[in-house]
């Protein structure tokens, strides 16, 4: 109670400060906003900056102090104070740069003390994936907790009932990917006329995934003087088009800038078709975590199997495994039960494991954004890692390009399964004496009874629109 109260008093001193009623969702213009755009890293000192200052909560500060985050990250800075005064925000920022913390701690902050009517949430997150979802559930869930709020996540792959349950139970804030939501609504689960903060993750991903039509559906079914947050890695195209459409006058801000960037070292290694499993496999073996692409669902389970043969054992994530099984495979990386995962590009975006230290491209992607989100997942937080990119002679002239347009110039050299820069780069090969239970082993691939499970955001869209499909 007394937390609830004390969220209450800091979010009447913010409304006095600007001098607009609590009831009223958008404040009034701020003077000096078209300086907001060219803000800065440059413009903020972090070294003095905490989230006490930019305005956090104090009950939310010492939550984040229990768990040992105590400096705000610059896109936090940068957009905390905005949004905790009920601004419509733009932020660009490189991947792994905090953004969930940024729109988290305002949303929970200017919920609480709210009242929720089942089916019908005051906060919405969009996401693109469910594995982001589920991340960035695990985030808000304790600041949420802390405020009296309830969180539930809403996406494709699991059975609905449990999400319609929590939904009917009063949720809060939902982080929903943009089919199943849609669905939902579409069968009378769900409403967004009351919904007053809506936040867009990595919605140039959305683009990506051709989400962004029943994405603007579902901003249509929030009220439009709602506040509203869209973070993106970029911000043309499709993405300023929503943008335009349904943010009022936001506060921009853009911290890629003035980031210091990530400390990664980029490896090119030239291979023959028959060594390139016994690269990969050599590379993989080391103590490390190892994060490891393909292009396809099939080559990922191929190349799972492949390595399986060679004594390393990865786990696999891609769109043919059930939820159930997706989350299993996330689960035994992330713990270290298994070293190495093989991923399709649904890794590429929005998922993070602590402790990656090598990314390799088994495939070299085909366009120099999927290299550049592929190589994120390493040198997180600081940290520095190492990025292989295994590529065949005929593969030369393609990933020439690519490296230009991704502004990298890796150290290249010829390899074999032998040859010491693999154990250079993935350090001494770990001990094997340990061998995973077979009960969990199962767990890496498909389980008997999972089916393969993936509709199209196209057919999600169409769906919205009042087009049902044959169950």
């Amino acid at each position: 109670m007394r937390l609830r109260r004390s969220l209450k008093l800091l979010g009447e001193r913010i409304w006095d400060s600007t001098d607009v009623a609590p009831s009223t969702k958008r404040p009034p213009p701020i003077p000096g906003d078209h300086l907001l755009s060219a803000l800065s890293t440059e413009d903020i000192t972090v070294g003095t900056t905490t989230f006490a200052s930019l305005g956090v909560p104090a009950p939310l500060v010492a939550m984040l102090a229990n768990s040992g985050i105590t400096a705000p990250f610059p896109i936090q800075t940068a957009t905390l104070p905005d949004a905790l005064a009920g601004r419509d925000i733009l932020g660009r920022a490189q991947t792994g740069s905090g953004k969930t913390l940024g729109f988290s701690l305002p949303l929970v902050a200017r919920l609480a003390d709210g009242y929720t009517m089942a089916c019908r949430p005051r906060g919405l997150i969009l996401v693109p994936t469910r594995e982001l979802a589920a991340q960035v559930q695990g985030v808000i869930t304790p600041l949420a907790h802390a405020a009296g709020l309830k969180v539930t996540a809403i996406f494709g792959g699991t059975p609905q009932n449990p999400q319609v349950a929590a939904l009917r139970g009063r949720a809060d804030v939902v982080v929903a990917c943009p089919g199943r939501l849609a669905d939902l609504i579409e069968q009378g689960h769900c409403h967004l006329g009351d919904v007053e903060i809506t936040v867009l993750d990595e919605a140039d991903h959305m683009a990506d995934l051709g989400f962004l039509p029943v994405v603007r559906r579902l901003l249509d079914a929030t009220p439009p003087e709602g506040q509203r947050m869209l973070f993106s890695a970029t911000l043309d195209g499709a993405v300023d088009v929503i943008a335009r459409r349904f943010l009022t006058r936001p506060a921009r801000h853009s911290v890629d800038a003035g980031s210091r960037p990530p400390e990664i070292t980029h490896h090119l290694l030239t291979v023959t078709p028959g060594d390139r499993v016994g690269v990969i496999a050599a590379l993989a073996s080391g103590e490390g975590r190892t994060l490891i692409f393909t292009r396809t669902k099939h080559g990922a389970r191929k190349l799972v199997r492949q390595l399986a043969q060679t004594g390393t054992l990865a786990a696999e994530l891609h769109g043919n495994l059930t939820q159930g099984a997706r989350t299993r495979n996330l689960a035994v990386f992330t713990s270290g039960e298994v070293r190495a995962m093989v991923a399709t590009d649904i890794a590429a975006r929005g998922i993070h494991v602590d402790g990656i230290e090598l990314v390799i491209h088994a495939d070299p992607p085909t366009e120099h954004k999927a290299y550049t989100h592929r190589s994120g997942r390493t040198a997180r937080g600081g940290a520095e890692g190492t990025v292989v990119t295994v590529q065949t002679l005929a593969q030369a002239s393609e990933v020439r390009t690519l490296m230009r347009k991704a502004g990298v110039r890796p150290q290249a050299s010829a390899a074999g399964p032998g040859a010491a820069i693999l154990r250079s780069i993935a350090g001494p090969p770990a001990k094997r004496s340990v061998r995973v239970p077979a009960a969990r082993t199962t767990s890496l691939s498909v389980l008997p009874g999972d089916q393969p499970v993936g509709r199209g955001a196209a057919a999600a869209s169409a769906s919205f629109r009042g087009r049902r499909r044959r169950r």
